[in-house]
């Protein structure tokens, strides 16, 4: 165990590479099962989250091997068992993603309930109602299991546009026979990324990037070469944590359209970014005020589905909001748990309401004071650092595996930009 020893109110300044999307990887991983060909992925962040699948594609026969620092290779010709590892899959959310490679490999499959955060209720429903749509039979007792015949394909309307049931239904209709039609599929960059892997491999993925997805199905897949875009959470988060730093942080190698919509939200706290080729600015020197709504009203930031504002990046501009001079309302739509680090902030000196679990009003500016926490999630654990990093004094992080499951080497990173952060044993 470790923990997060930080000295807050250094101004932070210098230049920092965002690592590969952990919930474009996690995915892209899984993938890997629907070929007998190697499959290299590039830009693969070695975070906890992905140590754990890798773990997980080794035990049932994938190989695996890192040919450089983010280099990933996977050959899965070799694949023996549908029955991957119940305690590794227990730990990690993305395990459920493995339901529709072992289901178009194996046509059967013996899955372990997902794990991953604890920000509320995270049904699986939607998996559950298009892969019997594709002809699955799915039962849920200590473990999910699951068999099909052959995959059909057909018409789904998904209840809700699920990210990870939208990549699973994506990969398990990718071998199907006919053509599946997705609607109110998710369309993240993360989404987008899998479908361009996917059709380099030999599938037929059309629309991509929007809401509606026609896969037509394929007898078999080869290898690909494919490269992680840069994960547009560390993106926003270090956008963020660069406004309050009092110094001027340049991120480089950044997929800027990627960005836009969280930027138009962002600069209602004040955070505009100069953009820059494929990089953005933030000048962290200048103060944060608020936008106010028309007629002088409390301007809101609330999540949703892509292209709204992305619910992993609400802790973060929490942490901005309380350094910046106005009222905001956060509304949290997705998760009713994903408020509740905000006590530990409330601690420090911020002035936050906390209205029910889905509602917060947070006024700035706020001196905040160091305090001993622990990481609840690993999007509210980066939002603790932030919030360390610019508080008045000494700061304890516990808990910091949560944080390190989404965020590569982000102690070094910070440290590089001139904060007072070390990662030291319990």
């Amino acid at each position: 165990m470790h923990k997060f020893v930080i000295e807050g109110g250094r101004p932070l300044s210098g230049t920092v590479r965002p690592s590969g999307n952990k919930n474009e990887a996690l995915p892209a991983l899984c993938a890997c099962l629907l070929t007998d060909e190697t499959v290299t992925l590039k830009r693969m962040p070695r975070i906890g989250d992905v140590l754990t699948m890798l773990e997980i594609l080794a035990g049932i026969g994938v190989r695996v091997e890192w040919t450089d620092f983010d280099t990933v290779m996977l050959d899965a010709a070799k694949v023996h068992s549908y029955r991957p590892a119940y305690d590794l899959c227990a730990k990690v959310r993305a395990s459920i993603m493995l339901l529709g490679p072992l289901l178009a490999r194996f046509g059967q499959v013996e899955l372990a309930p997902p794990g991953g955060d604890v920000i509320g209720a995270r049904r699986i429903d939607t998996h559950w109602e298009g892969t019997e749509a594709l002809g699955g039979v799915l039962q849920l007792d200590r473990v999910i299991t699951g068999r099909m015949a052959k995959i059909t394909g057909t018409e789904i309307y998904m209840d809700e546009p699920s990210v990870t049931a939208t990549e699973n239904l994506i990969m398990l209709a990718t071998k199907g026979h006919g053509v599946t039609t997705l609607n109110n599929a998710a369309s993240e960059p993360h989404v987008v990324g899998l479908c361009r892997m996917l059709n380099a491999m030999g599938a037929k993925i059309s629309g991509i990037g929007t809401n509606q997805l026609k896969i037509t199905g394929v007898t078999t897949l080869g290898g690909t070469e494919h490269t992680i875009g840069a994960d547009f959470m560390e993106v926003g988060s270090l956008l963020c944590l660069g406004a309050i730093s009092k110094g001027e942080i340049t991120i480089e190698d950044v997929d800027v359209e990627d960005m836009r919509y969280p930027l138009k939200v962002l600069h209602r706290l004040g955070i505009s970014p100069t953009v820059r080729d494929n990089s953005l600015i933030i000048d962290g020197r200048r103060p944060l005020v608020m936008r106010k709504d028309i007629g002088d009203r409390i301007p809101s930031i609330y999540s949703g589905p892509w292209p709204a504002y992305p619910t992993d990046l609400m802790s973060v501009a929490i942490v901005a909001a309380t350094q910046a001079s106005g009222t905001v309302i956060f509304f949290e739509k997705m998760f009713e748990g994903r408020m509740f680090f905000t006590d530990n902030l409330m601690r420090m000196g911020a002035n936050i309401v906390l209205c029910d679990p889905h509602r917060i009003v947070v006024t700035g500016t706020s001196q905040l004071f160091g305090s001993n926490m622990s990481s609840p999630d690993v999007r509210a654990g980066m939002a603790l650092v932030m919030a360390a990093l610019t508080a008045m004094g000494k700061s304890e992080i516990n808990n910091i595996y949560q944080i390190e499951r989404g965020y590569l080497h982000m102690d070094k990173k910070l440290e590089a930009l001139g904060a007072a952060i070390k990662r030291m044993a319990v």
